[in-house]
């Protein structure tokens, strides 16, 4: 079931069909990776690979792509807040000797629609970095190592200009609540390859998490094991996950074949029982992550030389780097999708530089610049880079003109912005798209019949490199076949495929 909800419907368990065993079971899970433990349990099947070649796999554990995919792992590095991208990755000259005039230029974010604003020149001066020459701020001069590796894309463009419908826009392709997360179609389509930890995780800022928090993460109108599990970086991985101090594990494990003999002989009886059966995964996949969830984030045995690579030696970057090694460690386990959020709730903590720009963006460039850096050399130094896809970026950008007429700050931007992808089947060194003269809109390319790359065409291109057809890939919920790009045909950023 890679890919297509109906390709689950030849087997029948109960006297329902496979489709609607798991969407009636799904509603009875509280938020981990189950759904291959019942799928182990009830159901087995034989397909063919993209190969031609014939293999028994588990639909929900072991799914096969559309396609040979060229990325197994996402690592989504979210700038919360929208940082700004004519102070970046997106050299705009001409801004440097328009700061502080006034001119004509249509933008629209949080202070409403406006024809005209104060310019606010780049606070950074930028390099050309790598065989490409990549223009870069000296806001981020580790990561400006990395650019021949890297393709940027300069014509972004989203719906909303404001943060809740932007976010929720980056991470479920809808401005409104209620529709699975990028992470969560990932995690349906093709399951989890360690069936001891979930498929789609998420590591917060340690200010908190941004807003409107779990929708950013849900699995929507899908069984709630495809969501994104909560994974601290420090502690307890998972929150009461822990068993009872008082309780050795082996007497734990007599206790849970008790409970599973019982609730098996109870289920024979009464095989409409969905929310039972999901029960007794629940607590076989809980009782497993007990052990692999806290050696996950155990960096006991990674080198000094690796830890100092990616920053730990320093304060102002030791949260962060935390984090990114550990995404190598989880893309080294076999989980799908790890989402990295760097800022918090509130504006202070995050990218949305309203105010003070410069005191706003090296505060959080410096925090993320060396680790982001990091990982890059790291998955590509242990090989990894090569299948797993790396992106970066915000809900949106900042314009080119000031939101006070005092200060530096920028306003919201969802006209033109920039975000970068890396690995995976990327070219590396190239960008693509552009924004106009000031850095205010995309002007081009023309792509699926917009000027520049919408989210959804960023969606379809993060699908296609794991093997999956974006068009094609749906879950039937509410009469329909449901798509993370909608229902309209949406490519995939071709000119940065390798």
């Amino acid at each position: 079931m890679p890919a297509n909800h109906k390709r689950s419907q030849t087997g029948q368990f109960c006297g329902r069909t496979r489709r609607e065993f798991f969407w009636q079971t799904g509603g009875a899970f509280t938020g981990l990776a189950l759904a291959g433990l019942l799928e182990q349990q009830f159901f087995s099947r034989q397909t063919v690979a993209a190969d031609g070649q014939t293999a028994f796999v588990n639909p929900l554990t072991a799914k096969l792509p559309h396609f040979a995919p060229k990325a197994k792992s996402v690592i989504f590095l979210f700038m919360y807040g929208g940082p700004s991208h004519v102070d970046t990755f997106d050299y705009k000259p001409k801004l440097y000797g328009l700061d502080g005039q006034t001119i004509e230029v249509k933008t629209k974010g949080r202070g409403g629609e406006k024809n005209q604003g104060r310019v606010v020149g780049p606070k950074w001066k930028f390099k050309q970095y790598g065989q490409s020459g990549k223009w870069v701020s000296d806001l981020f001069p580790n990561v400006a190592k990395h650019v021949d590796d890297i393709a940027f894309l300069h014509a972004m463009t989203a719906d909303s200009p404001i943060h809740g419908s932007a976010m929720l826009q980056m991470n479920s392709g809808k401005i409104q609540s209620g529709a699975p997360a990028l992470g969560s179609w990932v995690n349906y389509a093709l399951g989890s390859v360690n069936e001891n930890m979930p498929g789609f995780v998420v590591m917060l800022d340690p200010t908190g998490g941004p807003i409107s928090g779990a929708k950013n993460w849900s699995s929507g109108y899908m069984p709630a094991t495809y969501q994104g599990t909560l994974l601290r970086s420090k502690g307890a991985p998972i929150i009461d996950l822990a068993p009872p101090a008082d309780m050795p594990l082996a007497s734990q494990r007599i206790l849970l074949d008790a409970l599973h003999d019982a609730n098996a002989a109870h289920l024979k009886s009464r095989t409409d029982n969905t929310e039972l059966a999901a029960r007794i995964a629940a607590y076989e996949l809980a009782w497993k992550m007990q052990e692999y969830a806290p050696e996950a984030v155990n960096l006991a045995d990674e080198t000094e030389e690796t830890k100092k690579l990616y920053g730990f030696d320093n304060p102002r970057t030791a949260d962060f780097a935390r984090r990114c090694l550990l995404a190598r460690r989880l893309v080294e386990r076999g989980v799908r999708f790890i989402q990295l959020y760097s800022g918090g709730a509130h504006n202070d903590d995050n990218w949305d530089a309203h105010g003070d720009l410069e005191k706003n963006h090296n505060f959080h460039a410096g925090n993320t610049d060396q680790p982001v850096a990091a990982l890059l050399e790291d998955l590509k130094r242990t090989g990894l880079l090569d299948s797993t896809l790396v992106v970066w970026g915000g809900e949106f950008g900042r314009q080119p003109t000031a939101e006070y007429a005092a200060g530096t700050g920028r306003d919201h931007n969802a006209y033109g912005f920039t975000m970068w992808m890396a690995g995976g089947g990327i070219k590396g060194g190239v960008s693509v798209g552009e924004t106009d003269e000031l850095g205010a809109a995309a002007i081009s390319p023309e792509h699926d019949g917009k000027t520049g790359f919408h989210v959804k065409s960023l969606h379809a291109t993060v699908l296609h490199q794991l093997g999956l057809d974006p068009n094609r890939l749906s879950y039937f919920f509410g009469g329909l076949d449901q798509k993370l790009v909608g229902v309209e045909h949406v490519e995939p950023i071709h000119e940065i495929i390798a």
